[in-house]
């Protein structure tokens, strides 16, 4: 069994290089950014202005969504990226949950995913590809992007069986998950996962904890509450949160307000259920002392993971950062 090396995710914040800055002092392997457009800045202004500013951490997209720039703009940054970073850059794709959600829109298709991992691939290889009916290709002349082909490796976030086999169609390097593989995923693995390290004394009574732990417990409801409405008011304060919702606003425009602050900040809204959650609120994710996380590493490298993907969150982002850090190395 070997320990996953340990990465962050980050939504793309205005200080977000100084985060990453700080991340790779810490010696976190790569710095994974958001994709949500209606919740944080852009995913690839915020990669480029890390990769200027850093030397070593790698750099992700965690993930990127389909359908909200063309297969050719996509490229193109992709290409950018790596001409400011060489060999640092991966790509991961993904149907979207919350980015398309927070658009009022379902995520995006797994077939409609993958043909846009393939038309990107075969974009960056230098290939004429087939877009809305044309004939499409990085025309680029020297000195205007890396000659083709651009070799970047275009992972998949894949935690059901049609993202599994997605990814194995497209013949992914690497997958991004949820939670931990039941099976042998035949390639690199990156967890994602949320929580903050306890210091002696703490709980879920602590105000920190509160504010560390409660965007990912948060997540939660927002994903109970989009797929299945009403069935909210089963968790603890749940009825609270749900009339707080609609009375901020009309049926039609809720998507606008319900994925605020996702994995990063909690909402006033948000704060309610995470306090009425009791000892729950530290149940998901990885909540525990620097021992706990210690041995959550070891159980998902014996799973297969490779990565796992620390999303640190609250007012403190660098104090997360350098409390897990630790953790991962005790």
């Amino acid at each position: 069994m070997t320990r996953p090396s340990y990465s962050c995710a980050l939504p793309p914040t205005a200080d977000v290089v100084d985060k990453a800055q700080l991340a790779e002092r810490l010696g976190y392997r790569r710095v994974w950014l958001f994709d949500s457009p209606a919740l944080h800045g852009d995913v690839w202004a915020a990669l480029a202005r890390i990769a200027i500013a850093t030397d070593r951490i790698g750099l992700a997209t965690g993930v990127a969504v389909p359908n909200l720039r063309h297969p050719m703009v996509t490229a193109s940054a992709i290409a950018t990226t790596c001409e400011l970073a060489p060999d640092r850059l991966i790509s991961a794709f993904g149907t979207g949950y919350t980015a398309r959600h927070a658009l009022g829109q379902k995520p995006v298709p797994w077939d409609d995913t993958a043909r846009y991992v393939r038309q990107v691939r075969a974009l960056l290889d230098g290939d004429i590809v087939e877009i809305d009916g044309r004939p499409c290709q990085m025309m680029h002349l020297p000195g205007f992007a890396p000659p083709r082909p651009i070799n970047v490796p275009l992972w998949v976030a894949a935690d059901g069986p049609k993202g599994l086999a997605a990814a194995r169609d497209l013949d992914a390097p690497g997958i991004v998950r949820t939670s931990l593989p039941t099976e042998d995923v035949g390639t690199e693995c990156a967890l994602l996962r949320f929580g903050t390290v306890l210091r002696p004394g703490e709980d879920h009574t602590s105000p920190r904890v509160l504010e560390a732990a409660g965007p990912g417990y948060a997540s939660i409801v927002h994903a109970v509450w989009q797929n299945a409405g009403a069935a909210v008011d089963a968790l603890p304060g749940g009825t609270s949160w749900r009339t707080a919702l609609e009375a901020e606003r009309p049926e039609r425009e809720r998507h606008l307000a319900v994925h605020q602050g996702h994995l990063s900040r909690l909402t006033d809204r948000d704060r309610a259920v995470a306090t009425a959650a009791g000892p729950a609120l530290l149940r998901p994710g990885w909540t525990g002392d620097p021992a706990a996380i210690a041995a959550r590493l070891d159980e998902a490298g014996a799973a297969g993971v490779t990565e796992a993907v620390y999303v640190p969150a609250g007012p403190d982002i660098p104090g997360e950062l350098e409390a897990f850090a630790e953790a991962a190395s005790h």
